[in-house]
């Protein structure tokens, strides 16, 4: 099997809990090692890898692939770097600050045949997998609307200080939305309008922490909620159609579990508990769903199938463009009070 070298660009909670420990299980990557600019603490998990001083230091080794998981702010001068250097790329999300830097690094992944990935991994939520299921096997019949939140109560400013700067980078627009516009885009494609209604709700924040956005298609409407500010949580998932309807409360566990130190097993992980399964009605039935498992490593099994076996990425440049276009159509809609059409 073909080991894929594969270095990160950084070894905060994202490099610990999301990327490091399917790179380090998955045979057919070989993890080199992060870019770690003060603390040093890559080695504590994996004492045989490397610690890089800086990033053009990294790019002069033998990487093959490199995990672009630093600010959004900086995602488009990393990843560009990257490209140009001749290495293959996942891009955290925000993928970019704007579309237009999405567009080039498609076009640079492109022209030097390397591959581009953004990493949505809450496609592999197990709430996520189990609606997928239910529109597809149609038991709802024809949509009429949907509903998805990811709330949190949670007040208090981060005390990272990139996520609470105004930048271009900053607010939950760009951190949670795209979670959010994505799984959208992935179950419908792309809406031909959007309406974006996005506020300040925190005391002292300068930066955007509630969105409400309205994905307008032909026959149906799909809205995107995330707030700070939910003491008791909605369903996350709520979709009607004309035989019923089926809600979903949020129920992966595997970021609780990667935060907590557990390894990503293949057997049982991503396994939700019994009282979080949703809840279908239509004519005939009137019952709970079975949660489908969850599993972040398809991503990287889709990542090394696109490098290895010249496959399309899990999550293409292309989706991240979809997702910037509607970003940017929100934050257009916002300030001009009126649906933008795409």
């Amino acid at each position: 099997m073909q080991k894929i070298k594969t270095a990160l660009l950084s070894y905060g909670m994202s490099g610990k809990v999301f990327h490091a420990p399917f790179l380090d299980l998955h045979s057919g990557f070989e993890l080199l090692g992060s870019w770690e600019r003060s603390k040093k603490l890559i080695q504590e998990d994996y004492p045989a890898v490397k610690s890089y001083a800086a990033i053009d230091e990294l790019l002069a080794d033998d990487v093959d692939l490199v995990i672009v998981n630093t600010p959004v702010g900086t995602h488009y001068e990393y990843a560009k770097k990257v490209l140009l250097a001749g290495k293959h790329a996942v891009v955290e999300k925000a993928f970019t600050t704007t579309a237009a830097e999405a567009e080039e690094l498609a076009s640079i992944a492109k022209e030097k045949g390397l591959k581009l990935a953004v990493f949505q991994n809450r496609r592999w939520d197990s709430d996520f997998k189990t609606i997928q299921k239910i529109i597809k096997d149609g038991v709802l019949g024809d949509l009429v609307e949907a509903e998805f939140h990811f709330d949190r109560y949670n007040p208090i400013l981060s005390p990272k200080v990139h996520k609470e700067t105004a930048n271009s980078g900053a607010g939950i627009l760009k951190d949670l939305g795209p979670h959010l516009i994505d799984q959208a885009v992935a179950l419908f494609g792309s809406p031909k309008s959007v309406f974006g209604d996005i506020r300040v709700t925190r005391k002292d924040s300068v930066v955007d922490d509630w969105i409400d956005l309205l994905l307008i298609y032909t026959n149906f409407r799909v809205r995107l909620k995330a707030s700070f500010f939910v003491k008791e949580a909605n369903p996350a998932y709520t979709i009607h159609g004309k035989k019923g309807s089926f809600l979903k409360p949020r129920g992966d566990v595997q970021e609780d579990d990667l935060k907590a130190g557990k390894k990503p097993n293949l057997e049982s992980w991503g396994t939700e508990p019994e009282s979080l399964q949703g809840l279908l009605h239509t004519d005939t039935v009137r019952e709970k769903v079975p949660t489908l498992q969850g599993n972040y490593f398809s991503f990287f099994d889709g990542v090394y199938d696109s490098i290895a076996n010249n496959k399309t990425e899990p999550v293409t440049a292309q989706d991240g463009i979809k997702v910037m276009k509607i970003i940017e159509a929100a934050i257009a809609s916002n300030a001009q009070q009126k649906a933008i059409i795409l």
